[in-house]
């Protein structure tokens, strides 16, 4: 499975912002600065977390982006799903019924054996992701991480 870029932008954004003292914010320049994206970019990728709920957005001076939810409360799926759908990235189009080996349609009454797999891959895709959260993500960073991170995301304001 292949995912957009603006995918890997959000799971680290999010990761960042769980780094963060509660309450503080940054905004989707300063994140863009951080890692060296596309600013306005982001920040459409940015209010598709706030409306999946995920990310809250402050208006004013000192306002930005911050986690609606505690850390643990946020899954890798919820952020992949925000961005990118919940449909499967596989789409059966039965071509088993179709050019010189096409079977006869009282053949394919069950579903196609591929498309049984892809589906089966894509749960447990899901599965995976919805069991790690945020949390689970700042606890395996090293112990210095979140100060450096604090530190260098503050110095872009």
């Amino acid at each position: 499975m292949k995912l957009p870029a603006s995918t890997e932008w959000v799971l680290h954004c999010a990761a960042t912002l769980a780094q963060l003292e509660p309450g503080a914010t940054a905004s989707a320049a300063q994140l863009a600065e951080y890692f060296d994206v596309p600013a306005p970019y982001l920040a459409k990728q940015l209010q598709a977390l706030v409306r999946a709920g995920v990310l809250a957005a402050m208006t004013g001076p000192r306002g930005g982006f911050r986690l609606a939810r505690a850390a643990p409360d946020i899954t890798l799926l919820q952020i992949v799903e925000a961005v990118d759908g919940a449909s499967s990235p596989y789409e059966c189009r039965e071509i088993r019924q179709q050019g010189r080996g096409a079977l006869p349609p009282e053949d394919c009454r069950s579903i196609c054996i591929i498309a049984e797999k892809m589906s089966e891959a894509h749960r447990a895709w899901r599965g995976s992701l919805g069991g790690v959260t945020l949390a689970d993500i700042v606890a395996g960073l090293p112990a210095w991480a979140p100060a450096r991170t604090r530190s260098r995301l503050s110095a872009t304001r």
